[in-house]
């Protein structure tokens, strides 16, 4: 099946929450010819209404196919080198490299258990068993990425940088960490399908191999270098009210700042409406506990400037901020406040706890690279 995929427009959301969204991407040609056979270039992985597709197509746009889509794995891992779209988002992407994460995932209670009873929020003692889970990290073509960045930030994974100035950060752009189950993969008989300034400084092209591009040295060396600050460990996730709220955090490093140590971590998070009920995030309400004794609570309008709409046909949200603390370890946890469609009632959404620990090394990830 023709997996298509976008070069200067907007790609359209594949829900997989919703089995009825076609995975299609339209691209810009105004010199192009509309022909008969244009229809056959639109694609879909599950059962897509087509009026709908063809419909919502905008006039004077093309697809344009570009790779051939493979059955999603449901077993085992994909390995280094794999053609992906995002389910939730859209873009095209590659795998770079596995991780392999504990997830917490409150919303599943052992049979013996009864769900708790606390109001949304809050600072929850009982203990929640992680089970392993698969991510990975990922480059994502620049093609895509303007076309997301109002429901992803792409230059989300951000790190401390090497001199005096102890909350200097920087970005990495187009690198992203995503799910097992959100990976769509496809395979490409492009010898560079993805446009991303380190893609062929991490990966080459061998025609024997499955998939044909396998990593250089460069990204092993890379991924060694820089485990400390890429890892990632644990997941967290909580579902209120058809919501999902999903944290994962990060430790960035430390610093010396004003004769004491500051310790950084940025934290992931993503908000997806499993529901049918369009939701818009109001607020945020934050607690953050440090090991040194101290509680801090913090309020504000929506989440990095924007208050996002939920939808089914846009379901997700994800974002990335940074806490800093003077200690080496401590908690976090909260609510964001959402209101229904058209004015309807607020209702809180949990936050769930996580922890913030701190580990070694302070080199830049960039640092060997140029």
């Amino acid at each position: 099946m023709a997996a298509c995929v976008i070069r200067r427009t907007l790609l359209s959301t594949v829900n997989k929450y919703n089995r009825k969204h076609a995975i299609s991407v339209l691209n810009v040609d105004l010199n192009s010819r509309q022909t008969p056979n244009m229809k056959r270039l639109s694609c879909s992985l599950f059962n897509v209404q087509q009026k709908r597709l063809m419909s919502s197509r905008p006039e004077g746009k093309v697809l344009e196919t570009v790779g051939v889509f493979e059955a999603p794995k449901q077993q085992g891992k994909y390995e280094t080198g794999q053609l992906f779209l995002h389910s939730v988002f859209g873009y095209r992407g590659i795998v770079l490299f596995p991780w392999h994460a504990r997830l917490y995932d409150r919303d599943v209670i052992p049979a013996t258990e009864s769900k708790p009873t606390e109001p949304p929020g809050a600072h929850r003692s009982k203990e929640v068993k992680g089970k392993t889970h698969t991510y990975y990290q990922v480059l994502i073509d620049t093609r895509d990425c303007p076309h997301i960045s109002q429901r992803s930030q792409t230059e989300a994974v951000t790190f401390l940088a090497n001199h005096d100035d102890s909350r200097a950060l920087y970005a990495i752009p187009g690198l992203d960490y995503v799910s097992h189950e959100d990976i769509l993969p496809y395979n490409s008989t492009d010898q560079v399908p993805i446009q991303h300034e380190l893609f062929e400084r991490f990966l080459q092209f061998n025609a024997s191999k499955v998939p044909p591009f396998i990593p250089r040295d460069t990204l092993q060396a890379w991924q060694e270098k820089n485990h400390p600050w890429l890892e990632l460990s644990d997941v967290h996730r909580e579902t209120t009210e058809n919501i999902r709220v999903t944290v994962i955090p990060f430790y960035m490093g430390m610093r010396e700042a004003q004769n004491s140590h500051v310790y950084w971590w940025r934290y992931c998070i993503r908000l997806e409406n499993m529901g049918e009920e369009v939701v818009q995030l109001r607020e945020r309400h934050w607690r953050i506990f440090s090991l040194s004794g101290t509680l801090e609570t913090v309020r504000g309008r929506g989440v990095v400037g924007r208050e996002p709409v939920l939808s089914e046909e846009q379901p997700a949200f994800q974002y990335s901020s940074h806490v800093s603390l003077q200690a080496p370890s401590g908690h976090m946890w909260g609510t964001f406040t959402c209101q229904r469609a058209h004015g309807g009632a607020m209702f809180e959404v949990a936050i769930p706890s996580f922890s913030l620990e701190s580990h070694g090394r302070r080199d830049s990830p960039y640092s060997f690279l140029f």
